[in-house]
């Protein structure tokens, strides 16, 4: 029970995410609301930090259940609002349709991921393929383009508002009560209670914070679709609780590598849309 409500609270959240930097492409009203309930569950608007080993780090209040009800009840019709504006629009078809194509074939070779790869029909969505945490337990569509062109990744973008809204509602609709966290005091903190008033839940804390626990011998790949693509960790732990190495596989960075590809033979003025079809992120690109 533990599992399904820590990872079903994760998963909320995360489809939250991917519909917030989504929505960032169209208008600011409702990407205030999410930052809003980010703020109220975490304490931060950006830059979460949320995700604990073993759960979480808090459990939803009434207020957010009920404001993200709300907030789902609300947006498909506002989706549908914002896309009216330019799906029929010739001057907006002319400047995205046959523009930066990138056939399958050259989406695969070139390691895309996440729009810029199912732009160009390619069904790869490692929550489909690969379900991980709740994903399992919630039905949703892969949207996929057809001539991966700036157009499709644009539309599968504005599909995915609605898909990421369907995940919401069915987590919400399917959490259950329980605890947030497992209770192994080798990986979670005591709680606050305990250390402000037993002086070994104190000292617990300390030496966990500061030495961290021990990971067996091995390595490990672990991925996930974040709202730009793959976002992977490369682990390799030596048995201590450090990692001896790390490598992290950032989406933007293998995206970008197919922008001469997308820019051969179109304007200068193409640029800008290619960019913003590809939606990178130049943190992970110049690291």
């Amino acid at each position: 029970m533990q599992r399904i409500s820590s990872h079903l609270l994760w998963l909320a959240t995360h489809a939250l995410d991917i519909g917030a930097m989504t929505v960032f492409l169209y208008t600011f009203r409702e990407r205030e609301t999410i930052l809003d309930l980010f703020e109220e569950l975490t304490g931060a608007r950006l830059n979460n930090n949320y995700m604990r080993v073993g759960g979480v780090s808090r459990d939803l209040s009434s207020f957010f259940i009920d404001t993200l009800y709300k907030f789902c009840d609300e947006f498909p019709e506002h989706i549908e609002e914002y896309d009216t504006l330019i799906r029929e629009n010739r001057i907006w078809h002319n400047r995205t349709k046959g523009v930066a194509v990138l056939s399958a074939e050259e989406a695969i070779s070139y390691g895309l991921s996440g729009p810029t790869l199912r732009g160009s029909g390619v069904n790869w969505d490692i929550r489909k393929a690969e379900p991980y945490g709740a994903y399992d337990k919630v039905e949703w569509e892969v949207p996929l383009g057809e001539n991966g062109d700036v157009y499709d990744r644009y539309w599968i973008r504005v599909e995915e508002l609605h898909q990421s809204t369907k995940i919401i509602r069915q987590c919400l609709d399917q959490l259950p009560k329980g605890p947030i966290l497992i209770d192994d005091p080798k990986l979670v903190s005591p709680s606050k209670e305990k250390m402000n008033t037993e002086i070994e839940s104190l000292i617990h804390q300390f030496k966990l914070m500061t030495e961290g626990f021990k990971v067996p011998e091995g390595e490990v790949y672990c991925a996930t679709e974040v709202p730009k693509g793959e976002l992977g960790f490369y682990l390799v732990s030596d048995g201590t609780s450090r990692p001896y190495r790390m490598k992290i596989r950032a989406p933007s960075f293998v995206n970008l590598g197919a922008f001469d590809r997308m820019a051969r033979g179109g304007f200068v003025a193409d640029v800008i849309a290619i960019i913003g079809t590809i939606d990178i992120v130049l943190g992970e690109c110049d690291r």
